[in-house]
């Protein structure tokens, strides 16, 4: 920026050199300057409208995701409980029957546990190089162990190389000496772990544990053994699918041999909580509707001024609000149930959501709509999965909405461009303006001394006229 001092009143003419040029370069720079204001200000508006769209957007994602979580449905047309829930959990899918059903736990599915014989020397004794090689359900890892190692510098290499695995190793140390103990994360009959390749560390599949030698710890690996309704049941895992259609059991605890002691599982229509299910949507979309309408609306403040929303009038706005709702209004291949409206769900005015709690006990009464309820939401070409295609294109990476800020991003940046360039003109113009009247003032006040010479010339002759 030019350091050009202004004066202030000009010594020759007595004019404001200053407010002259001031009000010059600001008649001059002022429409400029306020189109620049102007355009910033709704560039930043539409900045932060867009932002607050795309927050919006993927809270609603983030919603929709949950509720349709394989792992914790919330749309299952049937729901399991378990009599005991922190001995046996119990949870459904579409296929599920209704009924109950008796689950006693023998036993728990256990892991592998071995050990290596007993090293007097401890964690510091050598082990020699090579390598170990650990087998377990018919699949080897190698771990390479180098010169000068240890007991425990082995603990790490075998930590470091299987973890992902499922295969850990710690020392165990007593009065006599140390083992090496080999833990896995997973169960079943014959997944004992062996170990082979270094002799001292060798463990052979199966062996027990004798003395000061090596062998597995406490007892072998073992199936899950269950009975439901009496009817025995094995499982490599604590998971058990499968042995009753379309329910999946967790086992926690054993609950032993004695039959009165078994679990009770009841199988049971989910019409409850389809509906806090269904509720939860319809909460989550209004959601992303309000914010919608929130920053498209039109207000006035209090002296009748019109005010614009940041994306007032918006045409991506429009469009997503446009995309979202032929989706609520598309039917589906389901038999029984196409339409949202059917549950009792019906767009308003405002384009959000109304939930008919009544009109939904009624159809689930009359129809028993479960697995359709289900189907509509979450099944191939459901609520979920066309919501989702619909919003994909505006929120991936590159997508319509970083494309969109991208552009007014590279506005912004062009405004301040102007806005330096438009301030580099203001000091060109404010040097130049002051330069030439300067200069004005200048001849001024020359010509004004010439006027006070020519007329002390004339007052000298006309007294001298006068003493004559």
């Amino acid at each position: 920026m030019a350091s050009t001092i202004l004066p202030g009143t000009g010594l020759g003419s007595g004019v404001d050199i200053n407010a002259i040029v001031k009000t010059l370069v600001a008649a001059e720079t002022d429409p400029k300057s306020n189109q620049i204001k102007r355009q910033t200000a709704n560039n930043t508006a539409l900045l932060s409208g867009v932002a607050s769209l795309k927050s919006a957007l993927s809270v609603y994602q983030a919603a929709m995701k949950k509720l349709n979580d394989t792992a914790a449905p919330s749309f299952s047309a049937y729901t399991a409980t378990s009599s005991s829930d922190t001995t046996v959990k119990a949870t459904s899918d579409n296929t599920a029957v209704p009924g109950s059903y008796m689950v006693r736990v023998e036993n728990l599915a256990t892991s592998s546990k071995v050990a290596t014989k007993n090293f007097e020397a401890g964690p510091s004794t050598p082990i020699a190089e090579g390598d170990l090689l650990i087998t377990q359900d018919g699949v080897t890892h190698t771990v390479k162990i180098g010169a000068g190692a240890t007991l425990q510098s082995v603990r790490d290499s075998i930590n470091t190389s299987l973890a992902e695995k499922g295969i850990s190793a710690n020392i165990v140390s007593g009065a006599d000496g140390s083992r090496l103990v080999f833990s896995s994360t997973m169960t079943g009959k014959e997944t004992d772990i062996s170990v082979e390749g270094i002799g001292d560390l060798e463990i052979p599949a199966g062996q027990e544990m004798v003395g000061d030698g090596a062998g597995y710890v406490g007892e072998k690996a073992e199936d899950a053994l269950i009975y439901v309704d009496g009817i025995k049941v094995s499982s490599k895992t604590n998971t058990v699918t499968g042995a009753i259609s379309g329910i999946s059991l967790d086992l926690l605890q054993e609950t032993g041999t004695d039959p009165g002691k078994a679990i009770k599982v009841t199988v049971g229509e989910n019409t409850e909580g389809l509906k806090t299910s269904i509720q939860a949507y319809v909460d989550a979309y209004n959601t992303l509707v309000k914010t919608a309408n929130n920053l498209t609306a039109t207000s006035k403040d209090e002296e009748g001024n019109l005010v614009l929303g940041s994306l007032t009038n918006d045409p991506t706005t429009r469009a997503l609000l446009s995309d979202l709702r032929k989706q609520l209004a598309t039917e589906s291949s389901g038999d029984r149930l196409t339409s949202l409206s059917q549950l009792g769900i019906n767009t308003q005015k405002d384009g959000t959501l109304e939930f008919n709690g009544v009109k939904y006990d009624t159809a689930m009464k009359e129809k028993k709509l479960g697995a359709d309820v289900q189907q509509l939401f979450s099944g191939t070409n459901g609520v979920f999965e066309r919501m989702n295609k619909a919003i994909e294109p505006y929120l991936q990476t590159g997508g319509i909405l970083d494309s969109r800020k991208n552009g007014l991003d590279k506005l912004q940046t062009d405004l301040t461009n102007q806005q330096l360039a438009l301030g580099r003109r203001i000091d060109a113009l404010t040097e130049t303006l002051t330069k030439r009247y300067v200069a004005m003032d200048t001849l001024v006040g020359k010509l004004e001394a010439q006027r006070k010479n020519i007329v002390s010339m004339f007052n000298s002759i006309e007294a001298q006229q006068k003493n004559s």
